[in-house]
């Protein structure tokens, strides 16, 4: 049965983006939705200037049809999915004003910190006081619990920021994002599973699949890309599945790709800032690796493989926890 509610998420999930991309995107063309590329990206990158944007429009509708079919409304679904849907909301808007009103800097920081702000109170409300969610910290390796109390809100709208900040970071190649979230969110799939969550671990699973799909329109050369409204919304469902398993810490190793293309951005800054010198040739890293002469695809396969391998070593810390 389990086997079952996850492979009909994923068949549904799999289907709809496949069929939704020959109309979706043309559309996007007609209404000249097409990705701005910055002049100071690699200047191979120029050649994708007009490619539509806003694809994960297929990705989400297609998670969500998929979730709702299999889960028969199961509460922490619908809250992943509302983490979900209001990030792709807040994508949205970002893409929707550099794209079509050409304000290049899209919404201000402050006005996506808002909306994550309150995603982050809602979650944890509902969470806690519905859903039977404590506010402990699970820490790997020690089978230890950290009770936070108030903390765990502050906890949940860092994993909120953090994931999906991340997973934007990441959108910068022809199917990386989508890739490497395919991966996170099939072994957050096994995640669910293992706490028995079969109906998140549908979700998760229709993730998983919606993101392979949208590959056959993403992958290089793109005819699409899945703009904020698809990073951010990915970001999201997986920041929900880690917080509603509990399992916040050990997402940071499931999401190792997300957290060292965050983590190349912060170290640059700050080493530009204080000592006026690039740690990397650019950031984030996946930049570094072209501009070294690695071609676009090579540097998203390595990338996903190395995202096979941190979620293979996270099942693993779980599994003797």
């Amino acid at each position: 049965m389990e086997l079952s509610t996850l492979l009909q998420a994923a068949a549904f999930s799999l289907v709809i983006v496949l069929i939704m991309g020959p109309f979706v995107i043309p559309e996007l063309h007609k209404l000249k939705f097409g990705q701005s590329i910055r002049d100071e990206g690699p200047k191979s990158h120029q050649k994708k200037s007009g490619t539509p944007t806003m694809g994960g429009l297929m990705i989400v509708t297609a998670v969500t049809a998929a979730s709702l079919l299999t889960s028969g409304g199961e509460p922490s679904v619908l809250l992943a999915l509302f983490v979900m849907l209001g990030h792709c909301v807040i994508g949205f808007v970002d893409d929707y004003i550099k794209v079509v009103k050409k304000r290049n800097l899209g919404l201000k920081a402050k006005q996506k910190l808002l909306g994550q702000i309150i995603m982050a109170v809602v979650v944890t409300y509902i969470g806690t006081n519905w859903l039977g969610m404590t506010t402990d910290l699970w820490i790997p390796f020690l089978s230890h619990t950290v009770d936070l109390s108030v903390g765990y809100y502050v906890l949940v709208f860092f994993v909120l920021v953090g994931t999906t900040n991340a997973v934007n970071l990441t959108d910068g190649l022809d199917g990386l994002a989508a890739g490497t979230v395919a991966v996170a969110a099939a072994a957050y799939a096994a995640v669910c599973l293992w706490f028995g969550k079969v109906e998140l671990a549908a979700f998760c699973a229709a993730v998983t699949a919606a993101c392979v799909g949208f590959l056959r329109f993403n992958a290089h050369p793109a005819k699409v890309f899945m703009g904020d409204t698809g990073s951010l919304a990915l970001g999201g469902a997986l920041a929900a599945a880690a917080i509603l398993t509990k399992t916040e810490l050990l997402l940071i190793l499931i999401g190792g790709v997300f957290v060292a293309e965050a983590l190349s951005v912060i170290i640059q800054v700050i080493s530009f800032q204080t000592t006026g010198k690039r740690v990397f040739l650019m950031s984030p890293v996946h930049h570094h690796f072209e501009l070294k002469g690695w071609k676009e695809t090579k540097v998203v396969h390595v990338f996903w493989l190395a995202g096979v391998l941190c979620s293979a070593l996270a099942l693993f810390i779980l599994s003797v926890h």
